[in-house]
């Protein structure tokens, strides 16, 4: 399995693995979330823009009744402690599992905001008793409730505490209310699973495994990039998938055991992807999504990562909405031919579609 000097082949699988090629698309918001494992999602509208994507014919309400209606998928900060969405069964041994690392990296903020132990316990029980009596509640909201503990409300302090009640299980995102988001509480909001929950080593091996089932091939760099594990951690994850049998590693880089057959169409698959999207955050290194002479034009710099327009798993261009979001306007690194642009066209009119819904 080295690595194709052409790269080809390796953004072709990682692709329709991600749901982004071979004609291949999941008919729920759910099976989208449990097929790729999480969404980034620092901004909720890329978020949605990243199931609308990889589903057939998903509109935003299907997505918002996933995430209020039906809860089978759920927003809270998770790898890297950064926001993601991901399967509702699988928040509780998430969160546990990669918490106390963002949790000790973070140590150092809270000191420098004057965030005690004892108040941040003392944060987490307030926060979480106040939803409980009053309903979700948006940042602003619970910062003003936060006042009681002696908490500026217009600084990071509030951001900071809500995030820790989110990664020790306390809180999680909840529904959309007049645009802003809200938060409720987790044993609220997101049944207990009936299976024990899984920890320690099992849990992340069982990570590992949901990684190379959506980003394969991959290697274990690009599994410790992407979700924070610890690299002894991770390291000993994948020597104990490879010798349950569970994936195949050749060289530096694994798939799973058993691989769903390649798709045989030559008809070139083009998608519209919102920034940050996973695809292009998955892995340790760039070139295999795209080609180094553009990658500033994806980078631009400052932590950005501009929304792409992907044919067959490459990078063909960026893309943007103008104003009041019901233009897209595509920026296409070279020519393309009529059938791809035109496959260009009708993506950029679902993404309109998909925004400003018609009636």
């Amino acid at each position: 399995m080295t690595r194709p000097a052409d790269h080809e082949p390796w953004r072709r699988t990682r692709a329709r693995a991600q749901l982004l090629a071979g004609g291949r698309r999941a008919d729920t918001a759910a099976d989208v979330v449990r097929r790729v494992f999480a969404i980034q999602a620092q901004d909720a509208t890329a978020a949605a823009l990243g199931i609308r994507v990889r589903g057939r014919d998903l509109g935003a309400q299907a997505v918002r009744t996933a995430y209020e209606g039906d809860r089978s998928i759920a927003r809270n900060w998770f790898m890297r402690g950064t926001l993601h969405t991901i399967p509702a069964e699988d928040v509780r041994w998430v969160t546990r599992l990669l918490a106390p690392r963002v949790i000790g990296a973070t140590r150092h903020r809270y000191r420098d905001l004057g965030l005690t132990d004892d108040l941040i316990d003392r944060a987490d029980d307030l926060v979480e008793e106040v939803l409980g009596a009053q309903g979700p509640l948006t940042r602003h909201e619970l910062a003003e409730r936060l006042t009681v503990l002696g908490v500026d409300p217009t600084g990071q302090a509030p951001f900071h505490l809500i995030r820790h009640a989110a990664l020790v299980g306390r809180v999680c995102h909840g529904p959309v209310r007049d645009g802003e988001q809200t938060y409720v509480p987790l044993d609220d909001w997101v049944p207990w699973p009936a299976e024990p929950m899984l920890t320690d080593d099992a849990a992340v091996a069982e990570l590992a495994r949901r990684y190379l089932a959506a980003y394969a091939p991959a290697t274990m760099d690009d599994f410790t990039s992407w979700s924070g594990i610890a690299v002894t951690a991770s390291r000993r994850a994948w020597q104990d998938l490879a010798r349950s049998g569970a994936i195949v590693v050749d060289g530096d880089a694994a798939v799973l055991a058993r691989q769903e057959p390649a798709d045989g169409s030559a008809t070139p698959d083009v998608r519209l992807l919102p920034a940050y999207d996973n695809y292009l955050t998955g892995y340790r290194t760039r070139q295999e999504s795209v080609d180094a002479a553009h990658e500033a034009r994806v980078w631009p710099g400052g932590g950005v990562i501009r929304a792409t327009v992907l044919v067959d798993g490459r990078v063909a261009g960026t893309w943007s909405r103008g104003s009041g979001g019901r233009a897209v306007t595509v920026d296409l690194f070279e020519p393309l031919s009529e059938q791809v642009q035109a496959d260009v066209e009708r993506e950029a009119a679902a993404v309109t579609g998909f925004l400003h819904p018609a009636g």
